[in-house]
């Protein structure tokens, strides 16, 4: 039978088990054994995984764009009713699928909306071209922007401001029409001034530049005329290039006009030839003299080319022959001319059907 503790003792017994139980691993009783190493290993570090660091979004790129207006004339520029400008527009950087809005203003008020793509034209950069017409007048302007987008920042631009102008003008206007009007007429190497006022001047070469188209000769401008303008109709053609640095009298056209080497136009003048009973002769000449100023017949600032035939200022310079044989210009024209004409110059005088007088009258005059 098997031997029972004294009850005491079995609590005390209890009692120790469980203290020893509580007791830190580490602290175990003095007689465990000791382990063969007692160093211990931190436990490594914990990386997030690569799905929870957030993607670095690349920052848009900064582009600009630049507005030119094309086809309006003049400084400060200008239109005429009706004509068709071009605003063109250089993108930088070129940003496939990208877009600009384009608005027109008249008079500060919004009229026109349109949304384009740029084309890419090479070195990182793109342009568009659009054309705008007014039907009335008033003041214009074109205005671009980009709005932001993830590729590229938001940009814009506004355009010089156009002035859109009646095409009816006559002596003693002054404003846009006018000067679209000079600056046209200058780009066809007509003679006149550029300052925004239909003077004589002005006349002169609306008449010059009238006689050349085929035009009435009157001193004043409409809607015909700006789109013949427009055109280019009304340049000079050169009959003799090979010339070199010479004259040209159109006797049909009743034209004047000083040609550079190569056949270029410099100036285009009105004229008044000699009439039917007293023509001036037809041919190729050289200026073999020149008198300054004014001489007996009232000739100021002659360029004789053959006998008493000369280039000349006279006081009355009709759109028709009326001369005694010279070819007269107007006196501002005068010495302009003079001054460009040397001995020897080269002088063409033709009817451009080709017929003609070559009779050279020994009375020929002013």
């Amino acid at each position: 039978m098997p031997r029972r503790l004294p009850i005491p003792f079995a609590i005390l017994l209890a009692s120790a088990l469980l203290s020893a139980a509580l007791l830190p691993s580490g602290a175990a009783g003095a007689s465990a054994a000791a382990p063969a190493s007692t160093a211990t290993t931190a436990p490594a570090q914990q990386t997030p995984a690569a799905s929870l660091v957030p993607a670095t979004t690349p920052a848009a790129a900064r582009g600009r764009v630049r507005l030119v207006v094309q086809h309006a004339f003049g400084s400060p520029p200008a239109a005429i009713i009706g004509a068709q400008i071009v605003v063109r527009g250089v993108v930088e950087p070129y940003v496939a699928g990208e877009t600009v809005k384009v608005s027109f203003y008249r008079d500060g008020r919004k009229v026109e909306v349109r949304k384009i793509a740029p084309t890419p034209v090479g070195n990182g950069a793109a342009q568009f071209h659009l054309g705008f017409s007014s039907a009335v007048a008033g003041q214009v302007q074109a205005r671009v922007v980009h709005y932001a987008t993830p590729a590229l920042a938001q940009f814009s631009d506004r355009s010089p401001t156009v002035s859109f102008a009646s095409p009816n003008v006559s002596s003693g206007a002054r404003g846009p029409a006018v000067r679209v009007l000079q600056w046209e007429l200058n780009a066809l190497h007509y003679v006149v001034p550029l300052d925004g006022l239909f003077d004589e001047a002005t006349a002169r070469a609306v008449i010059a530049y009238r006689k050349v188209a085929g035009l009435e000769l009157v001193p004043s401008t409409n809607t015909q005329l700006f789109r013949l303008l427009a055109r280019g109709v009304g340049s000079f053609h050169v009959r003799f290039a090979g010339d070199g640095r010479h004259v040209e009298a159109d006797l049909t056209r009743q034209v004047l006009a000083e040609i550079a080497p190569h056949g270029r136009v410099l100036a285009i003048f009105t004229m008044s030839s000699g009439k039917p009973s007293t023509p001036t002769v037809i041919g190729r000449f050289r200026v073999y003299s020149k008198t300054p100023g004014v001489n007996a017949e009232g000739m100021v600032d002659s360029n004789y080319f053959i006998a008493g035939y000369a280039i000349h200022g006279y006081p009355e310079v009709p759109n028709y022959a009326a001369s005694h044989g010279c070819l007269r210009v107007p006196i501002p024209n005068a010495a302009t001319i003079f001054s460009w004409v040397r001995i020897g110059t080269p002088v063409d005088v033709y009817h451009e059907s080709g017929g003609g007088s070559r009779r050279i009258n020994s009375h020929a005059g002013p």
